[in-house]
């Protein structure tokens, strides 16, 4: 055996240390520090009746600044709203307790994070709170669709080019009616 192995045998052997080394900083930036124990982060919950495409992990804003995510979504069996638990970084304990809450999306196409808005309690939002003022999601193409449709109110049955159906006029009917609903 020659007097070069053990080097080659020590060379290999850093080498590896080193690959080790920089796959330990790689998981460590992937999951920026933290390891999923969640000590750094107090929950409060949110209801919805309408999250469109919102999933966990989705950004919690206030100003565009990400201060937490979302971490779980549940169904009350009771009342059948959505329920989004939220993670909110705990640096940011001082939030106002009647914060308001909405789904929002970035640009048009773009993801779904909940957007916080801070009101002017003086007493701050605790772990377990609840966040009472909501905004669901926007639909976009069901709104779309409304606006398309809704064209031809001025007689629901009525032929648009002779002005004749089976529409009635409003003040023909029932008498009981009162005017403010003819």
């Amino acid at each position: 055996m020659s007097t070069r192995a053990p080097r080659i045998e020590f060379a290999v052997g850093a080498f590896l240390l080193l690959a080790l080394a920089s796959l330990l900083v790689l998981a460590l930036a992937s999951t920026n520090g933290r390891f999923g124990f969640g000590g750094d982060t107090y929950e409060v919950t949110a209801r919805f009746t309408n999250l469109g495409p919102l999933r966990p992990n989705a950004p919690v804003k206030v100003g565009g600044v990400a201060i937490g995510k979302v971490a779980d979504i549940g169904l009350d069996p009771v009342k059948l709203d959505s329920v989004v638990t939220l993670a909110i970084d705990s640096r940011y304990d001082d939030l106002p307790a009647d914060t308001s809450a909405a789904i929002l999306t970035s640009g048009l196409l773009g993801e779904s994070y909940i957007g916080l808005a801070p009101g002017g309690d003086p007493d701050p939002l605790k772990d377990g709170d609840e966040i009472f003022l909501t905004q669901s999601s926007v639909d976009i193409i069901q709104m779309v669709g409304k606006y398309m449709f809704s064209g031809g109110a001025a007689g629901a049955g009525n032929d648009a080019a002779t002005g004749e159906g089976n529409a009635t006029p409003a003040d023909a009917g029932d008498d009981d009616v009162p005017d403010y609903l003819k």
